[in-house]
């Protein structure tokens, strides 16, 4: 068979029935213009801003063509509603992102930002960030064109995102990166290349959230260039289903490469705990377990403490069905058909075959399952020429992982 690199470069290039979680998805609210005057207004209440301002945006669509930037502490932006105050960025002229926030105990609430040129929301190093009740857009749909991240705290600490929407990013809706002490809940991501990433993050609790329509569903993974390294991740009573949107990322960008139809994936992280989830009907397969060397990426290219294999990962009490029917690419293809037959389909979790020849704690489990309908060790470490489907080796336990408490009372 051939080599499975493609299958597995998406993974990490980035780079059920039941309850649904999260706000609805409804099309762009048609909200009337708001005074004209008021963008001004805006913009020059972010440049005096001081610490304990409480912005208030008032019912309305207001249009702006250039960014919007905040550098003080302790702001408050706080709309009349995601469908009701609007920040348009229609026709954006100058800035690489709608808000740029620079700034610690920054709340965003109750407001919705559209069609930014580049990232919606982005939150650069900051600490105890609030983004509550937050709708971010692409109205035209999945577009390459679409700006690349809806919701964007980066380097940041603290971080509370919760009953928030992300539509139509070319890379990802949720995301959140190199950070520590996160909570991502009651959100939807849906029609972007990933719904929902955490990437290079210590200590995340990723929950009641509904990822459907995206290309990636939720993805759990480190980058290897970055000084950071994640871990200790928990993704539990989340709904994951039909992420079998096209890859629309622009060519030439890592999460091209992701394939449609991933739920969710863990790639080249630590201490990752996957349970009490609704994955379904993802086309390629419903959980992808992989390391960074599936992508031929090489240890030069990596920052000196990285660790590429995936360990202690555990998944249970998951409600999983349907998926791995119509893997997106053809070494997924073939490897389906190779071990499943032209109908058979690829269980509910594929791994790479990658394992730590010298763990950091020996004795301890790689990878355990319960409750799957299978696994495929896709034998990366042996040019993918001998996949088995053996479940003896996942029959294990590891520790829970502690909730996150971000200590705000």
């Amino acid at each position: 068979m051939s080599r499975l690199t493609l299958a597995f470069a998406i993974v990490i290039a980035l780079t059920a029935c039941g309850r649904e979680a999260g706000p609805a998805h409804v099309p762009s609210a048609q909200v009337a213009a708001g005074d004209p005057a008021y963008a001004e207004t805006l913009r020059t209440r972010l440049l005096d801003a001081k610490p304990g301002d409480v912005i208030e945006v008032p019912a309305g669509r207001y249009s702006f063509d250039r960014s919007l930037s905040l550098r003080v502490d302790g702001v408050t932006i706080r709309g009349a509603g995601p469908d009701k105050s609007v920040l348009s960025f229609k026709g954006q002229k100058a800035g690489a992102e709608g808000l740029l926030v620079n700034a610690s105990n920054f709340t965003l609430e109750n407001i919705a930002i559209e069609d930014s040129k580049g990232d919606g929301l982005k939150v650069n190093e900051g600490e105890h960030i609030t983004i509550r009740n937050v709708r971010v857009e692409w109205t035209g749909g999945p577009s390459t064109k679409n700006g690349a991240y809806g919701l964007y705290p980066v380097k940041t600490r603290n971080v509370l995102i919760e009953n928030s929407v992300a539509i139509g990013a070319s890379d990802a809706g949720i995301y959140v990166g190199q950070s520590r002490d996160v909570i991502v809940r009651n959100s939807r991501a849906e029609f972007n290349v990933a719904g929902i990433e955490i990437e290079n993050t210590i200590n995340a609790d990723v929950y009641g959230n509904t990822a459907t329509n995206n290309t990636g569903g939720i993805l759990v993974f480190n980058m290897p260039a970055l000084s950071q390294q994640g871990g200790a991740i928990r993704v539990y009573k989340n709904q994951v289903y039909k992420n079998n949107t096209a890859n629309f990322g622009a060519k030439g960008t890592p999460v091209a490469s992701v394939p449609a139809g991933s739920g969710v994936v863990v790639n080249s992280n630590d201490d990752v705990e996957i349970f009490d989830n609704d994955i379904r009907d993802n086309a390629t397969t419903n959980i992808i377990i992989s390391s960074v060397y599936s992508t031929g990426y090489k240890d030069e290219q990596a920052a000196k403490d990285f660790d590429p294999y995936p360990e202690r990962i555990s998944v249970y009490g998951n409600r999983l069905s349907g998926g791995g029917d119509a893997p997106d690419g053809f070494d997924l293809k073939a490897l389906k058909v190779a071990s499943y037959g032209l109908t058979g389909s690829l269980p509910d979790v594929l791994w790479d075959g990658y394992r730590n020849p010298k763990p950091a704690k020996p004795g301890d489990p790689h990878l355990c399952l319960r409750d799957v309908s299978g696994v495929l060790n896709a034998d990366g470490p042996g040019g993918y020429k001998n996949p088995s489907k053996d479940m003896a080796a996942y029959n294990c336990t590891l520790p829970k992982l502690p909730a996150i408490d971000l200590k705000r009372g």
